[in-house]
């Protein structure tokens, strides 16, 4: 199973600081050449980019250089394995590798983590066993029958029942009996053991097996080594020495030993030998002469052969390669150039800006390999700075706009020399940081509420700006304007009222406020400038009474016993906003008797009275008619208006009559003259009364009638004319009402 994490990172060029975003990875241990690690897409309209790879750590050939190809206008990097690639989570199982792309003068660089996941199941040859040769041990003939001789299990593998056989022929008489591995994974010496087998070579092939086709194969070598010689030995072949160069003449540098009887020693190789002598008894190797490697070049290093041998049978002996390393001594510590290195670059310089070379020698050794290192002073702990062998250079975190990280950087260039004792120059640094402003000051649209009786110095809100560059948020406010109703604070942002307002004038204002910052900049004199839109909504404050038409009535109407009659209709409205039509109407004074209501706008009188004593004298009623705004603004405001009117009962000898009404304004108006026809519609009960009361009077004037007629009188017959005269004169609507 391929187990890859693919993330695609589209690279902004505008953004400084995105090549310290680091990439972490996981690959398995299974994988094998031409594995895909990491894509990239890269955004680069007007050059042609590239796509390094800087530097592997641990060095290793196990990664391919990153491709760079285009596709629909987007350049697409990806980081394979190589031809080479093994990997190995209990060799190496962590790889950092720095990768650098340009685009133009923009140039990010960045690094991409690779660990290495242990696949258990997966079976990998390690050490020298793993190559192409295979793993070659010596064993000398002398080592017991069965003895242990090579263990070649691979860690890891203990506890999972690994299966491992040699699979190559071990056929007499080439081999004196089969070499065999245990479930330990011991390689032992065959039962009959190596005697007599000096100088042979048996080359054994092992196969290590896990199972479902897990297994690994390679070539074990076993070189078979004569006894040791029982006359002369030296325990080593070779040896090597470390002096300095400040031994006088006659100063021991080592003594060389060797096994054998009534031995003596010599330098054969050179001959003569300038530098050094030795002992022929001891064996102690001396210097001859001083060896200032100033002076003498050649004495750097020098590669003698020793012999050994018996003094009376010179014929047996043993050799012995010696190698003398001397060492210089230093006097001097490195000489620099620059000794001081000040430097002043803006917050916004490139990663990878050179700030400067340091040239170093060792005045005691010319051309000796010195060491550089960076050392951070303040602040500390931080990578601002970088040194690249000894090109010192811009890292990731020059930004002035986190408080503390700008304005000075001080650090050290330790440079240490070779030599013994070690000597050490520090080269002080000293690099400036200057602010740039580089964002624009920002607000976000808001809304504020006022009412429109809000008196001047009312403060409305706050604008709040924001800048990311440090000091953060130092701005000034302004309104673009000029408005002369607002104003604004020019440090706080405060929105305070200066004027007057009137919702029915104007509702909405809309001030564009200027956002100015200062002292952001190495520049004081440069400024950036941004701007927002704050709305400011008035909210409505009932301040206009109701006016009402005509403020002042008189009117005179005709009641009818047991009947509601509409007296006038109160019209009322407010010319300064006419779109409140809510009002409420009460009577507040002038109907002792409660013989007047009102129907929303409307007067009526009712008269209920059905009895005696019935009103027969025309009355006069001055009613107060309270008008006030309804609705939810607050306070609620009235108007109170008059009405006069003249009550007149109707009688049933009432003629048809004319009915003033007569309206007095509180300003001069012209005399309103209204003129009302009065007329009788009685209740149905009344008509079914004067209905039964109509037939008993018809029934007692018949009987008057015949009795009078029976007696020759016409004088009663002329009395009832006048009542018949009367009820004639009755108006027609009346009339009209009774019959039906």
């Amino acid at each position: 199973m391929v187990l890859l994490r693919l993330l695609m990172l589209l690279f902004a060029l505008v953004v400084s600081d995105l090549h310290s975003l680091p990439w972490f990875i996981n690959v398995s241990e299974r994988e094998g050449p031409g594995t895909i690690l990491q894509s990239f897409s890269f955004n680069c309209s007007s050059h042609m980019p590239t796509l390094e790879l800087v530097n592997v750590q641990p060095p290793t050939t196990f990664f391919n250089p990153p491709s760079l190809t285009k596709w629909q206008g987007i350049y697409v990097g990806k980081v394979t394995l190589s031809s080479s690639a093994r990997l190995d989570a209990l060799a190496v199982n962590h790889y950092e590798l720095r990768l650098r792309y340009t685009c133009g003068n923009i140039v990010m660089e960045g690094p991409l983590f690779v660990d290495v996941q242990r696949d258990s199941g997966h079976i990998q040859c390690i050490g020298r066993f793993a190559s192409s040769g295979g793993e070659t041990i010596q064993v000398p003939e002398t080592v017991k029958p069965g003895a242990r001789l090579y263990t070649l299990l691979l860690p890891g593998l203990e506890v999972q029942g690994t299966q491992m056989n040699i699979i190559s022929a071990q056929d007499p008489p080439y081999f004196p009996g089969p070499f065999s591995i245990n479930e330990q994974g011991w390689l032992r010496a065959p039962p009959q053991g190596l005697k007599g087998q000096a100088q042979k070579i048996f080359q054994l092939q092992i196969s290590v097996s896990l199972g479902q086709g897990q297994s690994c194969q390679r070539m074990l070598v076993v070189k078979i080594l004569p006894a040791p010689s029982s006359q002369v030995s030296f325990l080593q072949k070779a040896q090597n020495v470390t002096i300095p160069e400040d031994k006088i003449p006659g100063s021991k540098v080592v003594q060389v030993q060797a096994r054998g009887f009534n031995l003596r020693y010599e330098i054969f190789s050179p001959v003569p030998s300038p530098l050094y002598s030795i002992g022929s008894v001891d064996g102690v190797v001396q210097t001859t002469m001083p060896l200032e490697l100033a002076h003498s070049r050649g004495a750097a290093i020098t590669r003698l052969q020793v012999k050994a041998f018996e003094r009376f049978q010179p014929w047996a002996s043993a050799e012995l390669d010696l190698t003398v390393n001397v060492l210089s001594v230093n006097h001097w510590p490195p000489l620099c150039i620059p000794a001081l290195l000040v430097t002043q670059i803006p917050e916004t310089t490139p990663v990878g800006t050179v700030l400067n070379t340091i040239t170093c020698t060792d005045p005691d050794s010319v051309g000796a390999t010195l060491n550089y290192q960076l050392w951070f002073h303040s602040p500390p702990g931080l990578a601002s700075l970088c040194l690249r062998d000894r090109v010192l250079e811009v890292n990731a975190t020059l930004d002035c706009d986190t408080p503390g990280t700008c304005f000075q950087h001080a650090a050290s260039i330790l440079v240490l020399d070779g030599g013994q004792p070690q000597m050490t120059t520090e080269v002080p640094v000293l690099v400036m940081v200057t602010p740039v402003n580089e964002f624009t000051p920002a607000c976000a649209p808001r809304m504020f509420r006022v009412q429109e009786d809000a008196g001047p110095h009312t403060l409305l809100g706050t604008v709040v700006g924001t800048d990311m560059d440090y000091p953060h948020n130092s701005i000034e406010y302004y309104t673009s304007d000029g408005s002369s109703i607002f104003a604004v604070d020019h440090l706080s942002g405060e929105i305070h009222l200066l004027g007057t307002l009137d919702y029915e004038q104007q509702r909405l204002y809309r001030l564009t406020i200027l956002l100015i910052d200062h002292g952001q900049d190495w520049d004081p004199t440069y400024h950036r400038s941004g701007s927002c839109t704050i709305t400011i909504e008035v909210e409505d404050v009932n301040d206009h009474p109701p006016e009402c038409e005509p403020p002042f009535q008189e009117l005179t109407i005709y009641t009818t016993l047991g009947h509601s009659v509409e007296v006038t209709k109160v019209s009322c409205w407010i010319p300064q906003e006419p779109q409140r039509l809510a009002f409420s109407y009460s009577i507040i004074g002038g109907d002792s008797k409660n013989q007047f209501r009102l129907q929303e706008a409307i007067l009526v009188h009712n008269d209920s009275m059905l009895g005696p004593p019935w009103q027969e004298q025309p009355c006069t009623y001055e009613l107060l008619i309270r008008a006030a705004d309804a609705g939810p603004s607050i306070p609620h405001l009235s108007t109170t208006v008059t009405i006069i009117v003249h009550l007149v009962p109707w009688r049933a000898s009432t003629v048809a009559m004319s009915t003033q009404r007569t309206t007095v304004p509180s300003v001069m108006t012209p005399l309103l003259v209204r003129y009302t026809e009065t007329f009788w519609q009685p209740e149905p009960w009344f008509v079914v009364v004067l209905t039964a009361t109509g037939a008993l009077l018809l029934l007692a004037l018949g009987w008057l009638v015949n009795r009078l007629l029976q007696r020759g009188m016409k004088d009663p017959l002329s009395s009832l004319e006048a009542p018949r005269m009367e009820m004639s004169q009755v108006p027609s609507s009346v009339m009209n009402w009774y019959v039906n």
